[in-house]
């Protein structure tokens, strides 16, 4: 049996990818494994027995990546579940930015007691909230990951011309960008030649206040952002010095701050980019199927701190050892067990930064004496015989 532990409401769709061999609750202690949605672990004491954390959602910010890393624990986040519900806000954003939706309802509001007069003021005051179509405007996508491509590829059906920016462009994504999108090297010329741009980037050092003082005088006069990717993409004082001098036109944002709420030309939204029922299904169940595929099998698939890695099964007995990257560690891994007189019939290792992991399929095993030989390797953080 194995124990999985939830930090938060899971959706009851996803966690039906747990069969009776696992137990899975918010009271279950000493966990194999963890799925997390916006729970803070940063100060949770992990047990021994945690094997990996899934994140349902893409973003692990509230994980201590490193702390797991050390522990030898994979983290696992969900990309490309929530996309399609991002995508849609993010084209929902980009409307209601235009056409000044908000503001026009807000004001009918206004007329309520005009009686036979309200269809009089509404054509009477209805020009001001007029506002520029998305047809024949320019895209700037930063980030063409799994929701980049996807508003990428909706806005090139509502006839935008569209400039994608992403230096790791990874083949699936290229396969799946529409072949109409301008592929952008260096991102100054989406700066330069944009109506609208929507950034899909995770905040890391690199990408902190990409959106600036200095980016923003690049900028078409009137340009409209978008941020449903992370609040410090945007630099605040920045944003709101553009909007005031008319620079920007709009900023929409997934995530309001107290310096943002009511600026004018701040559209800030309560981080629904994937509050749907079918995103919290799909990212529940993705995380699932991480944890089981990993705990069952030692594969590893989108993991943020280990290499991903995957073998097909060809013995009854598979040893994964998660070490550091660090010169003869593999000799040392084979010649343990081969000196243990244990047949390796297939091994594959692969690492990521300071951190590697190999899995080795044997037969001929003592579990116990193999696994106490690796744990004694300098440099070994976790060994588990599957």
């Amino acid at each position: 049996m194995y124990k999985i532990k939830t930090y938060n409401k899971i959706s009851k769709s996803g966690l039906a990818a747990f069969d009776d061999k696992y137990t899975v609750g918010d009271e279950v202690e000493n966990a194999d494994g963890a799925i997390v949605r916006s729970a803070a672990l940063h100060d949770v004491e992990f047990p021994a027995s945690l094997k990996a954390i899934a994140r349902a959602g893409a973003g692990t910010n509230n994980i201590p990546i490193d702390r797991c890393s050390e522990q030898g624990i994979v983290v696992f986040n969900t990309p490309g579940a929530n996309a399609n519900a991002v995508k849609e806000l993010v084209i929902a954003g980009m409307l209601i930015s235009s056409r000044r939706v908000i503001p026009a309802i807000e004001w009918a509001k206004t007329l309520k007691g005009q009686g036979e007069e309200v269809g009089k003021l509404v054509e009477k005051g209805k020009g001001a909230f007029t506002g520029p179509e998305l047809k024949g405007k320019a895209l700037g996508v930063i980030g063409l990951g799994a929701i980049g491509v996807l508003v990428a590829n909706a806005a090139n059906h509502l006839g935008m011309t569209v400039y994608g920016y992403d230096p790791y462009l990874s083949v699936n994504s290229a396969w799946n960008l529409t072949h109409n999108a301008v592929h952008i090297y260096d991102i100054n010329e989406i700066f330069k030649k944009c109506d609208y741009i929507t950034i899909h980037v995770p905040l890391l050092d690199s990408t902190r206040n990409m959106i600036n003082k200095d980016t923003l005088v690049m900028m078409k006069d009137g340009v409209r952002i978008l941020n449903f990717a992370r609040g410090g993409l945007v630099n605040s004082d920045d944003i709101k010095a553009a909007l005031e001098s008319g620079k920007v036109a709009a900023y929409v944002t997934d995530f309001p701050t107290d310096e943002l709420l009511d600026v004018d030309g701040v559209i800030a939204i309560p981080h629904l980019g994937a509050s749907t029922p079918e995103s919290e299904d799909n990212c529940a169940a993705m995380a699932a199927t991480e944890l089981i595929d990993y705990i069952e099998n030692g594969n590893i698939i989108n993991s943020v701190n280990l290499p991903e890695i995957r073998m097909p099964r060809s013995s009854d007995i598979r040893i994964c050892v998660i070490h550091k990257n660090i010169p003869n560690m593999l000799n040392s891994i084979t010649g343990i067990v081969a000196n243990n007189n244990v047949n390796i019939e297939n091994m594959l290792n692969k690492s990521r930064g300071d951190f590697a992991y190999t899995m080795l399929d044997v037969s001929g095993i003592d579990a116990d004496e193999i696994t106490g030989k690796l744990n004694s390797v300098d440099g070994i953080i976790r060994v588990r015989v599957i």
